[in-house]
């Protein structure tokens, strides 16, 4: 099956943390340039947050630089995001998916999409 399940989003107060958890399924083994962390607010478009390849490589969106940290568990198969410092602009539905481009900082780079997390940060 092809699967991307995320998981580790709820509810926290401004300046709180939340670790976000995406599956993957053992169908890509490896087989992927790059992974990467989205989210989308209502009303707004998908934008990327951050972006880890295979190489260990990772990127981030400004906003995110600092506070956010991706990391890839090969043992696991398993896609993390590390939130720190949350602030209620970070209200969302965070999605990872799986790119066909060295870096997954595009939503049109995206081949595979989970189904989301929703994340929700109060003042």
């Amino acid at each position: 099956a092809v699967d991307l399940v995320e998981s580790g989003g709820g509810g926290v107060e401004t300046g709180g943390s939340l670790t976000l958890s995406c599956a993957v399924s053992r169908f890509f083994n490896g087989r992927w340039p790059s992974m990467g962390w989205f989210r989308q607010a209502p009303g707004k478009e998908r934008e990327a947050v951050a972006s880890y390849s295979k190489s260990g490589r990772t990127r981030y969106q400004d906003s995110a630089q600092g506070r956010f940290t991706i990391t890839f568990d090969n043992l696991k198969n398993a896609l993390y995001l590390e939130m720190k410092s949350l602030k209620p602009e970070d209200t969302a539905t965070y999605y990872c998916a799986i790119c066909g481009d060295d870096y997954c900082v595009s939503r049109y780079a995206a081949d595979y999409w989970g189904s989301g997390t929703q994340v929700t940060v109060s003042s």
